[in-house]
């Protein structure tokens, strides 16, 4: 998807284009098959129910929130740990058939299938929740003006997260064909509408136009009022947030379809460099990161993608009492936090620069093996780093139900991490031309290229015979490479992620002259000062908060 025009001009969401399916088909592979027996519905249950309907129609934010998030779970973990909630036919007479909080509960209902029991969900329930999310955006976007419902902000966030997850799931077990059978087969032949990635991304554009959040962020990031430009149902809480977290929907979206670019202009708006924005929502926020840097990465702007990565990872350092609770959520972004080390990790192998001591300290402790073989060239240690903290990616068609000769969910991780061995390769030698030229102010070229054999043999890589023309010429293009990978584009202001200037990011300079390599230290000393003066006031902070403690 190279831009947004097939889709921002869309005449209205019945063009989303899902057709008819049967949503009565068979039931598929699942440990768990519900069983109508199980909805003895606990009192307890039909009253938290019948007040979470009331708080919806009532718009009581506050109240919502709280049973949102703490007593949704805590009735999850007591009731339904490893059952399903009940469906909604067999709660629809307690909440008095009420369509809006109906549709809300099987968002609910749907999501805890995904994430908590075992098996995962069936075929059925696959095109059931796909069916759920259509009624509710038609339900919010198919009105000439907007409904009278709000969310709270994590809600909204988690309903756009989920429904890309969802998409993003559909798309690996359809690829997946070996392990269905004919049955299943038939049934996703007929209904290819079904999570089509056409719909999803049409859905996320449409959500962005109908609350014209891109407009909205433009002028306040000029300074001005955006309710002047919002609209009706920009101006509405409920669309403005949707709107907003589109935005990052379409930047997952387009990460897991490998478009890079277009993946980091969808947030062109969005001030990603604001530590304001992190207050936001944090899982929101921490998703954005996560994305952004990897895409920085792949696009090979490491200064940036270890930027955005240090900026995260410290504001999880300093808040991650926020992330100890148990939820889905909390445990996606204690992962995201591990793949994220290993990116920050592999981005400084690859453009080593400084970082906070804090994240350093980390890296020290937890990743030092990691780094130090990847740093001694080991590929292998490269591609696992790389297959961990890469998301999981999908093919922007999904195979014909005809072909049975493979599994095709391996075919889109594969080819991005071919691409980004590709350019691991190109720079293998680096990390050893670095560390001499580290030690020297000027060196001759073929003594420099007498060490990089000598440094190969000890690596085994199986170098024969030396070849003193051959070798310089290998040395001086491994320079080159050196002077080229050593400079790329890197953000300096604006609110495209996309702008920046080139700039040198080694610590190193060199020219050659007359066989000789004249080398100068461009590293900017240490500023111990300013060290000391940050753990003062460190200190400080902590001693009057010890003091307020004991008064």
């Amino acid at each position: 998807m190279n831009g947004n025009d097939d889709f921002t001009e869309q005449s209205g969401y019945e063009s989303y284009g899902y057709g008819e399916y049967d949503t009565e088909a068979g039931e598929t592979h699942s440990e768990f098959e519900y069983d109508r027996q199980l909805c003895d519905i606990p009192e307890v249950v039909k009253k938290f129910l019948l007040y979470f309907r009331d708080s919806i129609d009532e718009g009581a934010l506050y109240e919502i929130q709280n049973l949102y998030e703490n007593t949704f779970p805590k009735l999850t973990e007591q009731f339904f740990e490893k059952r399903p909630w009940p469906e909604d036919d067999d709660i629809a007479h307690i909440v008095d058939y009420d369509y809006v909080f109906l549709i809300l509960y099987k968002e609910l209902y749907y999501r805890h299938i995904y994430g908590h029991i075992s098996g995962g969900p069936t075929l059925q329930q696959r095109f059931g929740s796909f069916d759920n999310y259509c009624k509710f955006f038609n339900y919010i976007l198919s009105t000439s003006e907007p409904v009278s419902l709000d969310l709270p902000d994590l809600w909204l966030w988690e309903l756009i997260d989920e429904f890309v997850y969802q998409f993003q799931s559909y798309a690996q077990y359809r690829a997946r064909l070996m392990k269905r059978t004919a049955e299943e087969l038939d049934i996703i032949a007929a209904n290819n509408d079904v999570w089509n990635v056409l719909c999803v991304l049409n859905v996320l554009y449409c959500l962005i136009d109908k609350s014209n959040i891109k407009r909205q962020l433009e002028v306040h990031a000029s300074g001005g009022d955006s309710d002047s430009v919002a609209g009706d149902f920009g101006r509405h809480p409920l669309y403005k947030k949707l709107g907003y977290f589109s935005l990052v929907g379409l930047l997952q979206v387009h990460s897991l379809l490998g478009d890079y670019y277009q993946a980091i202009k969808v947030l062109e708006n969005i001030e990603l460099q604001s530590k304001a924005q992190l207050s936001y929502v944090p899982s929101c926020q921490i998703t954005i990161s996560y994305y952004v840097a990897f895409a920085y990465m792949m696009m090979r702007r490491y200064s940036d993608a270890i930027r955005t990565l240090s900026s995260v990872l410290l504001y999880i350092q300093r808040t991650k009492q926020l992330f100890s609770s148990r939820s889905y959520q909390n445990e996606q972004i204690n992962k995201q936090m591990d793949q994220m080390y290993h990116l920050l990790a592999l981005c400084l192998v690859l453009h080593p620069q400084c970082i906070d001591d804090a994240l350093q300290q980390v890296l020290r402790e937890s990743y030092h093996d990691k780094m130090y073989k990847m740093q001694c060239g080991d590929l292998a240690e490269f591609e696992a780093c790389f297959l961990y903290a890469c998301p999981k990616f999908l093919a922007s068609s999904p195979p014909s139900c005809d072909d049975l000769l493979d599994d095709y969910v391996k075919e889109p991780i594969l080819y991005q991490t071919e691409v980004f061995m590709d350019e691991v390769r190109q720079q293998r030698m680096l990390p050893t031309i670095r560390s001499f030229l580290k030690l020297y102010t000027t060196l001759p070229l073929p003594k420099l290229a007498t060490f990089m054999y000598h440094s190969q043999l000890q690596a085994g890589d199986g170098i024969k015979k030396w070849n003193p023309i051959k070798a310089l010429k290998e040395l001086v293009i491994d320079l080159l490479c050196f002077k080229h990978k050593m400079k790329n584009v890197v953000w300096t202001k604006g609110t495209s992620g996309l702008g920046g200037t080139f700039q040198s990011g080694s610590e190193l300079d060199f020219y050659i002259d007359h066989n000789m390599i004249h080398i100068a230290d461009t590293k900017v000393a240490h500023r111990y000062g300013d060290f000391f003066i940050r753990k003062i006031h460190k200190f400080e902070e902590l001693n009057h908060k010890l003091q307020l403690i004991k008064i």
